[in-house]
């Protein structure tokens, strides 16, 4: 063999193995090339559902490619995240979730997935507190005067969350454990009909997130009696919080944040959580949240993950102490 000849095959071969190597970064970076499903596990009008919506537009603006909301409530927003949890690691299944994700552990014993092994972190999109709303005939206007009207009526007033396992719920039952009062709690399967309900005079009282009830109490069509974080918030700055009503370092923080099914692809991850901290960060998107009551956030897959590794074992001990089932 000739030393040119040579030369050529061993060129030839360095060329085909720099191809082989291109390849696979060359499919990654086609991502995403078809339209991308974000799975809101509650039905329309809720919080998390009015959440993604305002994300939405941009976020397929970011990504190149049309963001479809699907509604998939139930069962406390464990069907809808079934559903993702089973769906195919390639990134156009995404779950858009709230905080319920690391509370419903705690309260149902035969989840069809794994909170953790079954999910990867994507980002933090927002944070905001639940708020106490009521039907305005309900005759408390301050967090007293309803814990007076519970303790002389035990067991005959109700309140609504959008479902078991909701951070909703778990401030309701916080709420009951610390004044010493007895509701009954109501699970809807959504913010959207819990909030009608609500309204219409079939339930007296709702714990739900700012978001399902901002433009209601603004219309006077319900009224705010707490909000479930240690600050007031800027969406309404004259809503005292649990915490200054008489039940000190009563905190429920709730966060909306987007998952994919475990094995998805670390550069398919990485290009959603771009995206995020893209839009997250256009002042219009910002605005938006903040007009809901919620803060814009962001951040890394790894710092998402880290919320829910810790608040996993929070909410299983208060559900304990509280005794929280599914009903």
């Amino acid at each position: 063999m000739s030393q040119d000849l040579h030369r050529r095959r061993s060129l030839a071969l360095l060329a085909g193995l720099w191809l082989a190597a291109l390849a696979p970064a060359q499919a990654q970076t086609a991502y995403p090339d078809k339209p991308i499903r974000f799975v809101v596990p509650y039905p329309p009008g809720g919080g998390t559902d009015v959440i993604a919506r305002i994300v939405q537009e941009r976020m397929s603006a970011a990504l190149g490619q049309q963001v479809v909301i699907e509604n998939k409530g139930g069962a406390g927003g464990s069907v809808g995240t079934e559903l993702v949890a089973k769906a195919a690691p390639d990134g156009y299944t995404v779950l858009f979730t709230l905080s319920s994700h690391t509370i419903n552990p705690a309260i149902y014993p035969k989840l069809n997935f794994d909170t953790v092994k079954d999910f990867e972190p994507v980002g933090t999109v927002a944070s905001l507190p639940q708020i106490l709303v009521a039907n305005p005939k309900l005759p408390a206007n301050t967090l007293a005067e309803l814990t007076a009207l519970a303790k002389a009526k035990p067991g005959d007033l109700a309140y609504a969350s959008v479902g078991n396992g909701s951070p909703g719920h778990l401030a309701g039952e916080m709420f009951k454990l610390r004044a010493g009062v007895q509701m009954t709690h109501i699970p809807y399967r959504g913010g959207g009909p819990a909030v009608t309900d609500v309204m219409g005079g079939q339930v007296p009282l709702l714990w739900v997130s700012i978001p399902a009830a901002a433009q209601f109490v603004k219309t006077g069509k319900l009224k705010a009696l707490a909000v479930s974080t240690l600050k007031r918030t800027p969406a309404f700055p004259d809503v005292p919080t649990v915490h200054e009503s008489g039940q000190p370092d009563f905190e429920v923080d709730s966060w909306y944040a987007m998952f994919v099914p475990a094995r998805t692809p670390r550069p398919v991850i990485e290009r959603l959580n771009r995206a995020l901290n893209t839009v997250l960060a256009e002042p219009p998107i910002r605005e938006r949240l903040l007009a809901q009551g919620a803060d814009a956030v962001g951040g890394t897959p790894e710092a998402l993950g880290r919320v829910v590794v810790a608040e996993l074992p929070k909410w299983a001990k208060l559900a304990k102490d509280a005794n929280i089932k599914a009903d």
